[in-house]
């Protein structure tokens, strides 16, 4: 116990025990009725992810590394969760073994960059596991082209054309679904903005407004 707490691993250990919280929260919060990913939904945009990928059309790099982890494929929440505990882990393991082969620790900072290399790659791995097996393992399965249709919520992000962003819907069977989204036209859409999917473009959906003209027309 008391190695955990050592300085060079204090970081690593608040991310497990960090992790261990969250895992608390939803657990809680979902009694009753209100998820904790719904909360985080709505404060993501305010660290500045917004600037990012607002820019994804100008190779942006913030915006390449959110899509890269597969934010919009699963809930932010998830990809918190895991980048948390991976990290937290690897950092723990690491310094056992420094510390088995020297009698030190590794300075944090030293520590944290290999730890961050290894962290990424399995995070990724890890996220788009989940997202292809546990997260879309649903009894009532249904393919992406019926999302066509259902209107979502812009939940991380600015959409704008050629700059996609993360919206939530919820399908007739009660699932929710993360998909990344563009205007269909020259609009932008706003966190917490409502849009209509209207079409299928490899892993991003084309939308416009839920009010649209067109929308109405067809209504």
């Amino acid at each position: 116990m008391v190695f955990l707490l050592e300085d060079g691993n204090l970081i690593f250990t608040s991310a497990i025990v960090l992790m261990l919280m969250i895992a608390l929260m939803e657990g809680l919060l979902t009694i009753i009725g209100f998820g904790l990913s719904q909360i985080l939904d709505g404060l993501l945009p305010d660290i500045d992810v917004e600037a990012g990928i607002s820019d994804v059309g100008h190779s942006n790099g913030l915006s390449r590394l959110l899509g890269w982890i597969r934010v919009g494929e699963v809930p932010a929440l998830v990809i918190l969760v895991l980048f948390l505990t991976i990290f937290g882990i690897t950092g723990i393991t690491l310094q056992m073994s420094i510390d088995a082969l020297t009698g030190l620790l590794l300075p944090v900072w030293l520590a944290t960059i290999p730890v961050l290399i290894v962290t990424m790659p399995c995070l990724r791995f890890f996220a788009g596991l989940l997202g292809r097996v546990a997260l879309k393992d649903e009894t009532e399965a249904i393919s992406t082209s019926s999302f066509i249709g259902n209107i979502a919520t812009i939940t991380l992000g600015v959409a704008s054309k050629g700059s996609p962003a993360e919206a939530r819907f919820t399908d007739k069977f009660g699932t929710t679904h993360y998909t990344m989204v563009e205007p269909d036209n020259d609009n932008v859409h706003q966190q917490g903005d409502q849009v209509l999917l209207v079409e299928q473009v490899g892993s991003i959906f084309k939308v416009i407004e839920s009010n649209n003209q067109h929308l109405n027309k067809a209504l």
